[in-house]
């Protein structure tokens, strides 16, 4: 037997087979070739076509077969992951009404800061853990505002998880952590957030049905069978967005466990059992996957714009011929880059700056002394500084960070930015060679709620290695203090 895994991105649709009783990957690609369009009529807008999504998901499904040189018809079980806050409403027939407003778009910001202000600060904190911010629930108000001919034809509205297995399936439905994501879920009646909803003037029954997770939310039928080359039968068993997907894929599901990405942006992902926060607007707060009135596991997600962007900006403009070459020379400088700081945030405003957007500096270099190497190696410190400085933010916050686990395919596979993280953080940092769309194919067997196997076999198989924090982090300490100093001023004058 075997399951199928989709990971939804604004960029393309990645598909995963894996087995079902190992959890081995034998396919994995991703479509298209090139990235997907992004819609941008006005500067700050950005939509997609859902049905794009699912021209791209029959496609990769119909390849991945043939790559994994499988009988289809012995696919059981279906997991999806997909770009998180986004809104797809449509019709009665299901038919999207528009464009899905994505993740990215920022049109509802103010929205839902008139709305975090409206309804009370300690409101919104104690209900919803988070502001309603630029997410799913605001966008949907933005539609009844500005398209109120549209909004009167909607029947249901949906993440686009949710859009991809209704044309698998057929059937309508979305998942608490679903909501969560939209800013949807009210964490104090363990129900749908009714009260923003009514605030907003949105009926509530526009909200789908709500099933749990790692159950049979439907069946392919036959209209998905023919499109995609499934077989009739096959059970969507899970679906989360990508973020705590990728937790997921890591074996990342309690409290102390933390996930961290480090891509063009980076991301810190921490499960808690606590469910309160002083921090609605710094830090993002949703129902993990595994999230249930039992078992509140809520994942605390903090986002740094400035990451690997930084690094990749270096390599493109200093000319230099990979970043290994940048990291061979980066090495060859003492920890605390011979007092050269980079404040790496020039990829927009950062939440966790309180939305400041202060850029990218360039701090203490002396021409006499200091070469490229000293860039390199102050560049990764200072997007690794950061991230400490977040996680800073979260101990804070009633977060607990006992180990981090992160994907081979970024920062985390340069020794000196995980070394650094690691020696300052305190805790093991455990590198694993997996992917969202493989992850969310082994969840689609998780209904048997075994996720100490789930893990177990996510270690034999993906395990790369392990950076453990290093004995004498003296330098390291006085290296993350004089960063901080040099943030501090910067702050100050913004």
């Amino acid at each position: 037997m075997y399951y199928i895994g989709y990971d939804l991105g604004s960029s393309s649709v990645k598909v995963a087979i894996v087995n079902a009783e190992t959890g081995e990957k034998l396919s994995a690609l991703h479509e298209p070739e090139n990235e997907m369009e992004i819609i941008a009529v006005h500067s700050d807008w950005a939509e997609q076509d859902p049905n794009v999504w699912w021209e791209y998901v029959c496609i990769a499904t119909k390849r991945a077969i043939k790559e994994a040189n499988i009988d289809a018809s012995l696919i059981s079980g279906i997991g999806i992951s997909y770009q998180m806050h986004g809104l797809v409403v449509v019709d009665e027939q299901g038919n999207p009404l528009r464009n899905s407003i994505i993740w990215c778009d920022s049109r509802a910001i103010e929205i839902g800061n008139k709305a975090f202000d409206a309804l009370g600060h300690d409101t919104c904190t104690g209900k919803l853990l988070n502001s309603p911010g630029n997410f799913t629930a605001s966008k949907l108000k933005w539609v009844r505002d500005n398209e109120p001919e549209l909004y009167s034809k909607i029947h249901k509205y949906m993440l686009p998880g949710d859009f991809i297995a209704y044309k698998l399936t057929g059937v309508i439905n979305t998942t608490k952590n679903g909501l969560s994501e939209g800013i949807l879920w009210d964490y104090e009646s363990d129900s749908l957030a009714n009260f923003l909803l009514e605030h907003y003037g949105i009926d509530p029954a526009l909200t789908p049905d709500i099933v749990e997770n790692f159950t049979n939310q439907g069946t392919v039928n036959e209209k998905g069978a023919a499109d995609t080359g499934l077989p009739i039968g096959a059970s969507v068993n899970y679906r989360a967005g990508d973020q705590p997907n990728n937790a997921l894929s890591l074996n990342v599901f309690n409290h102390g466990e933390v996930a961290a990405t480090g891509g063009t942006s980076g991301v810190v992902y921490a499960v808690t059992n606590a469910l309160k926060s002083k921090e609605a607007s710094r830090i993002n707060h949703f129902a993990h996957v595994n999230y249930t009135k039992e078992n509140p596991a809520l994942g605390k997600l903090l986002c740094i714009n400035g990451a690997g962007i930084q690094y990749r900006w270096l390599k493109d403009n200093l000319a230099c011929n990979s970043y290994e070459d940048m990291n061979n020379k980066a090495s060859e400088v003492p920890v605390g880059s011979d007092g050269v700081c980079v404040i790496p945030f020039g990829n927009g405003a950062e939440r966790m700056l309180n939305s400041k957007n202060i850029g990218t500096h360039y701090c203490n270099l002396n021409f006499n002394k200091h070469n490229d190497g000293h860039l390199y190696r102050a560049a990764l410190e200072g997007i690794a500084f950061s991230f400490v400085y977040g996680m800073d933010i979260m101990k804070n916050d009633n977060a607990v960070i006992n180990v981090i686990r992160a994907g081979n395919d970024n920062l985390f596979r340069s020794e000196i930015f995980s070394n650094t993280v690691a020696t300052l953080i305190g805790h093991e940092i455990e590198i694993y060679n997996t992917t969202g769309s493989v992850g969310a194919a082994r969840a689609a067997g998780l209904t048997d709620g075994d996720f100490e196997k789930f893990g177990a076999n996510i270690t034999k198989n993906d395990h790369v290695m392990t950076f453990v924090p290093i004995k004498n982090n003296a330098p390291y300490i006085k290296a993350y203090q004089n960063w901080k100093k040099e943030l501090e001023i910067i702050l100050n004058n913004k």
